[in-house]
C-alpha cells in the first residue's frame, strides 16, 4: 500500500475529540464522548402523615417556646368588642363587669335568644331596604335556641345557623356593610363568637368567613386564624374550603397584616395554607388565587424584619416553604416561580435563616424541584453568589443529610447543562475543601449503628443515606471537570482522586464513581492524578467489568477506553485476559457498549503483539458485524468501528481478515461510501446524517477500503 507512514496520526490512541467549533456532529460527540454529564434520581420527599406546624423531623420539635399546633378555642377566648387599637397593644381590663344588652341564662345562655318568624324573612332588594332590615330592633342577634348542651347541639340545629349566617353574610355584603362599617358590628361578632363553642367545624367555617369579612383585628383575628388552622387539620374537613370564598381571605391576611402586630395570625394563617397545600384540588385552586404572588409579596415584609421578629418570621417561613414545595409540583407554577421571582427571593431568606435548617431544607426540597426544569434552572443559576451560599450551607449543615443532598442535587442540575456554572461554582473560595469534607464525612459510615454518640455529636447517618449524598456528591464532580478549566486541576486533585478510589471498592457507588473517574481520566496532563495512579484503577475498575450489570460494564469500558492510552494499562490488559471480554461485549444490542469497546480495541490493536490475540478472539468478524448492524443509523459508531479495523491492520498491507471476511467488508464499505445517506428521507435527519458521515466517517472509511484492495490496485 502507497502510503507516507503516516501511522502515528491513524493508529492514535481513541480519544474524543473537542472541537473549537460547534457543529451537529459535536452535539453527539459531547453525549457520548469520555467527558459525560451524570444523571440522578430527585431526593424523595415523603408526605408528612400528621398535619401539625412543625414535622417530627423539624428541630423545632424539641423546643419548648414553639407555637402550639393543637389548642381550645371557646367564646370567652375572644374581645367581645373587637374595639382595641390596632397596634397590638392590649387594653387594661374594667374594673366592673359590663352589662350586655340581651338578658342572659347562666344555664344555657343561647336560650337568651328567641327563635326567628317561622316564614322565610323577604330580603328587599336595593341597598335601602337591606339597610333598614338590619337597623330593625333585634333582627341581627335574635338566633334560635340550640336543643341540649351547647357542645351537642343537633344537627339540624347547626345547619339552620349556617344558614342565617350566609345570609346575614350576604346581606351585610349587598348594604356594604362588612369591614368596619356597619354600626352593630360589635354585637353580631359577640354572637358569633358565643356559637363557637357548639364546636361544629361546618358552622365554624362561616363563623370564621363572616368574621375575616367583618375584618376582625389583634387577639379576635389571631383566634380567628387558629379556629381555621384548628378546622385544616383534619383532612376530612378539607372539602369545607372549596367553592366559598375563605381561600381568598386568607389570602388577604396573608397581603394585609403586619408582622410586628399580627405574626401569630400569620403563623396560624400560612400553616392552613400549608396543610391544604396537601390536597390536590385545593392546590390548584392556590395556583389559581394567585398564591405564588402573594407568598413573594410576604417573603418580601418577612426578609425586612427586625430581630425582635426573628423568631416568628422564621415559624412562617417554615410553613410558607412547605407550601411553595408543594406548588412546584404543578407544572403551571414553575414560569410564576420564575416571573415572581421567587428563586431569588428564597436565596435571600437562606441568607437570613442560615442557621435555621427547617426554613434551609424546605428551601432546598424546592430548589431540587425546580432545578430539573430549564426555565427555573437558569433563573437560579444567574443568581449572584447562590453557588458561594450553597457551599456556606453545606459547611454549616454538614450533618443534615436530607438538607446536603438537595443542595448537592440542586448544584448537579445546574452543572449539568453549561459550561459557565461549572466553572463558577469551582471558582468560588473553598469550594472543594467543602466538597471534599463532605466526601470524607459520608465515607466514613462504617461505625456501628448502635456505637455511642459522643455528647455534642449528631447522630451516626445510616450507609443507605450516606451513600445517597456522595452519589449527589460525585455527580457534582464529575460535571464540574467537563470544564477544560475545571478539569486538568481536578484531575491533579490528589486528595479527590484518593476519595475516588477508595469508594471506587463500595458496590453500591461503583457506577457513579467510575463515571467521575472515567470524565477525570480524559485529561493527560503530567500533573494528573488519573495518570499517576492509572493501573491501580485499572485494577479497580476490573470488578467493575464483570459485573452483571450492563451500566457498570459499559462505565468501566470507558475509563478503560481513556486508560487504555497508556502503554502499561494495555498491557495489564492483555495479561489478564480482559481483552477477550471486551470482544465479547461487540455482540451487545447497545450502540453505546459496541462504540466503548471499538475504543478500547482501538487503543489495545496498537501493539503488533495485540494484533494477534484479538484476531484469534474473532474480533475483526464482530466488527464486520457491528458495521453491518449499526452503520446506517449512527456513522458516529461507524467511523470508530473502521478505525479499529484499520488499527488491526496496522496502517500497512497487514491484513487480519480472511477472504470471507475482507469481501464482506468491501461490499458493506461500498455501499456505505456510495448509497447510505439515500436511505434518510426526513431532510433535517439527512442533513445530520451528513455532516457525522462527512467528518466521522467518510476519512477513515476510505483509508480502510485501499487496504482491503488487490495488491495490483494499491500500487
Amino acid at each position: 500500500m502507497a502510503s507516507t507512514d503516516p501511522k502515528h496520526e491513524i493508529c492514535s490512541p481513541f480519544m474524543p475529540q473537542r472541537n473549537t467549533r460547534k457543529t451537529c456532529t459535536e452535539i453527539v460527540s459531547e453525549i457520548r464522548q469520555s467527558l459525560r454529564v451524570q444523571s440522578t434520581h430527585r431526593p424523595f420527599t415523603p408526605r408528612d402523615g400528621h398535619r401539625k406546624l412543625f414535622g417530627s423531623a423539624s428541630v423545632r420539635v424539641q423546643c419548648d417556646n414553639r407555637p402550639a399546633s393543637a389548642f381550645s378555642l371557646h367564646a370567652q377566648n375572644f374581645d367581645a368588642s373587637d374595639s382595641r387599637p390596632g397596634s397590638g397593644t392590649r387594653l387594661s381590663p374594667l374594673d366592673h363587669k359590663p352589662k350586655f344588652p340581651v338578658p342572659c341564662n347562666v344555664e344555657d345562655p343561647f336560650k337568651a335568644f328567641p327563635t326567628p318568624p317561622a316564614g322565610p324573612v323577604e330580603v328587599k332588594r336595593g341597598l335601602a331596604g337591606a339597610r333598614a332590615r338590619l337597623l330593625r330592633t333585634g333582627s341581627l342577634t335574635r338566633l334560635p335556641p340550640i336543643e341540649g348542651h351547647p357542645n351537642g347541639g343537633s344537627e339540624g340545629s347547626v345547619g339552620h345557623l349556617c344558614d342565617l349566617c350566609d345570609r346575614l353574610h350576604g346581606t351585610l355584603a349587598e348594604a356594604d356593610m362588612l369591614g368596619r362599617r356597619c354600626k352593630r358590628r360589635s354585637e353580631i361578632l359577640r354572637t358569633l363568637f358565643r356559637l363557637i363553642d357548639l364546636n361544629s367545624a361546618q358552622l365554624n367555617m362561616r363563623i370564621a368567613q363572616l368574621c375575616l369579612a367583618l375584618c376582625v383585628s389583634g387577639n379576635n383575628l389571631l383566634n380567628i386564624c387558629k379556629l381555621i388552622f384548628q378546622i385544616s387539620r383534619g383532612e376530612h374537613n378539607d372539602i369545607l374550603f372549596q367553592n366559598n370564598s375563605i381561600i381568598d381571605s386568607l389570602l388577604s391576611v396573608l397581603t394585609n397584616e403586619d408582622l410586628s402586630t399580627s405574626g401569630e395570625a400569620l403563623l396560624y394563617c400560612v400553616g392552613a395554607l400549608k396543610f391544604l397545600s396537601g390536597n390536590a384540588a385545593i392546590l390548584r385552586l392556590l395556583l389559581d388565587k394567585n398564591c405564588i404572588g402573594v407568598a413573594q409579596k410576604l417573603i418580601q415584609k418577612l426578609c425586612v424584619v427586625e430581630d425582635t421578629n426573628l423568631a416568628i418570621a422564621g415559624h412562617i417561613l417554615v410553613q410558607l416553604t412547605v407550601t411553595l414545595r408543594n406548588l412546584a409540583d404543578l407544572s403551571d407554577s414553575r414560569p410564576l416561580f420564575v416571573s415572581f421571582s421567587i428563586l431569588p427571593a428564597l436565596c435571600l431568606v437562606l441568607q437570613q435563616h442560615c442557621e435555621d435548617q427547617d426554613v434551609c431544607t424546605n428551601i432546598s426540597r424546592i430548589y431540587s424541584k425546580l432545578s430539573s426544569y430549564s426555565e427555573c434552572r437558569l433563573a437560579l443559576a444567574q443568581i449572584p453568589n447562590c453557588y458561594l451560599l450553597f457551599l456556606e450551607l453545606l459547611n454549616k449543615h454538614h450533618q443534615k443529610q436530607d438538607l446536603i443532598v438537595r443542595l448537592l442535587f440542586t448544584l448537579g442540575n445546574l452543572t449539568a447543562k453549561s459550561d459557565e456554572p461549572r466553572q463558577q461554582l469551582f471558582q468560588c473560595d473553598g469550594c472543594m475543601r467543602a466538597l471534599l469534607q463532605l466526601y470524607t464525612i459520608y465515607q466514613r459510615k462504617d461505625r456501628p449503628p448502635h456505637a455511642p454518640v459522643q455528647k455534642g455529636a449528631s447522630p451516626p447517618v445510616r450507609a443507605q443515606e450516606a451513600d445517597d449524598v456522595l452519589v449527589k456528591l460525585v455527580r457534582v464532580l464529575a460535571n464540574m471537570c467537563i470544564h477544560p478549566a475545571v478539569g486538568p486541576p481536578l484531575a491533579a486533585d490528589t486528595a479527590c482522586i484518593r476519595l475516588l478510589m477508595e469508594t471506587l471498592g463500595d458496590e453500591e457507588l461503583l457506577v457513579n464513581v467510575a463515571a467521575a473517574i472515567n470524565n477525570l481520566s480524559f485529561y493527560q496532563e503530567e500533573a494528573s492524578a488519573i495518570r499517576l495512579n492509572r493501573l491501580h484503577i485499572a485494577k479497580l475498575v476490573l470488578k467493575l467489568l464483570l459485573s452483571s450489570s450492563m451500566d457498570a460494564m459499559l462505565e468501566a469500558t470507558r475509563v478503560y477506553g481513556n486508560l487504555t492510552r497508556y502503554k502499561d494499562v494495555r498491557d495489564f490488559i492483555m495479561q489478564n485476559k480482559v481483552h477477550r471480554f471486551v470482544v465479547m461485549l461487540l455482540d451487545s444490542k447497545s450502540n453505546e457498549v459496541c462504540f466503548s469497546a471499538c475504543g478500547v480495541l482501538t487503543n489495545l490493536a496498537l501493539d503488533p503483539p495485540s494484533r494477534v490475540c484479538l484476531t484469534v478472539e474473532g474480533a475483526p468478524a464482530k466488527l464486520v458485524d457491528c458495521l453491518r448492524d449499526f452503520g446506517p443509523g449512527d456513522w458516529q459508531l461507524a467511523g470508530q468501528i473502521c478505525q479499529a479495523m484499520w488499527n488491526l491492520t496496522g496502517g500497512s498491507s497487514e491484513k487480519p481478515f480472511d477472504t470471507e471476511e475482507r469481501e464482506s467488508l468491501r461490499e458493506i464499505l461500498t455501499v456505505y461510501l456510495d448509497e447510505a445517506l439515500k436511505w434518510i428521507d426526513n431532510e433535517d435527519l439527512r442533513d445530520f446524517h451528513r455532516a457525522c458521515w462527512e467528518l466521522e466517517f467518510l476519512p477513515v472509511a476510505q483509508k480502510l477500503m485501499k487496504t482491503l484492495q488487490p495488491p495490483d490496485l494499491t500500487a
